[in-house]
């Protein structure tokens, strides 16, 4: 098995860890070497690297994952495409069109490499579920999808730097994009109480799409919830029945007219990480 390469021990890097140990083997870089050794240690790796392009230098290493903070993402990425690593790159994968268009030219120069967003939402079984049923017919054509999650949410370190949509509602700009399965025809988005001293932490984004299917996502780190965000419900409506879901992927309730009532309660890899995991994993393995 070949060696992939954590970049950045803070909680995305170890979530990665957690869900690679002991399925292929970990090499830590971060920019405290105590820290990378801290992680080398707990997930049982084989390597720490005090640099990233040491990492990138290395033979062993086929992968890395990339859990820095997003305004390294762009340039980390490249450098590692171009050294003939496969990447993971955690959300988001970029800050600005510019990096998009960048990260890009450094696809189109290695039509073999690998590159992968962390976007977890993609592998959920509630997705995967919804996708089924749409399928099937349950749903008919998809008229409407309305997503919801506002909460009070504090915004230190890096997340301070960057705005709630970008940082946290793009899970669910991801979630929309699986159900619809196909590019929005128009984007629009307001920000209530955006007061020009610091990034939005609210946002209404609506999303119309071809054949008139019309999104809208709320989301909020301003909003006091008594859950704290759990049990607010979203819904997917079509011409033939309609799906109201948990907005985590905790359970949702199916009314249709071909398949009736039910309830679907889901209890495994609820957040998609582990599916995640193995698609990567499997994509390297096998470049086809």
């Amino acid at each position: 098995m070949e060696t992939v390469c954590i970049v950045g021990c803070g909680n995305m890097g170890r979530a990665h860890a957690r869900q690679m140990k002991g399925l292929t083997p970990l090499a830590f870089h971060a920019k405290a070497r105590q820290t990378a050794e801290r992680c080398r240690r707990h997930f049982e790796g084989v390597a720490v690297f005090d640099r990233f392009d040491a990492a990138l230098a290395s033979p062993d290493v086929a992968a890395v994952v990339i859990a820095s903070p997003p305004e390294f993402h762009a340039a980390q990425t490249i450098e590692a495409l171009d050294a003939g690593k496969a990447v993971l790159v955690e959300k988001p994968m970029c800050l600005t069109p510019d990096e998009v268009d960048s990260i890009g030219r450094a696809v189109d120069r290695h039509p073999d490499g690998l590159l992968m967003v962390a976007e977890n939402y993609y592998y959920k079984p509630l997705l995967t579920t919804i996708r089924r049923l749409m399928a099937a017919g349950a749903l008919g054509r998809i008229e409407s999808v309305t997503v919801r999650k506002q909460r009070l949410q504090g915004a230190d370190g890096r997340k301070s730097r960057v705005g709630a949509l970008l940082e946290g509602g793009i899970h669910f700009v991801a979630l929309i994009s699986g159900i619809l399965g196909t590019a929005p025809e128009s984007v629009s988005a307001t920000f209530p109480g955006l007061d020009g001293h610091g990034p939005e932490r609210h946002s209404v984004t609506t999303l119309t799409y071809p054949g008139g299917a019309r999104a809208e996502l709320r989301y909020s780190w301003n909003t006091p919830h008594p859950l704290f965000g759990a049990f607010q419900h979203s819904r997917v409506a079509g011409t033939e029945g309609s799906l109201t879901f948990e907005s985590n992927g905790l359970y949702a309730l199916l009314t249709s007219r071909s398949m009736g009532s039910r309830f679907l309660p889901f209890a495994r890899d609820i957040m998609g990480r582990a599916r995640m995991t193995r698609e990567f994993l499997d994509c390297l393995a096998d470049r086809g």
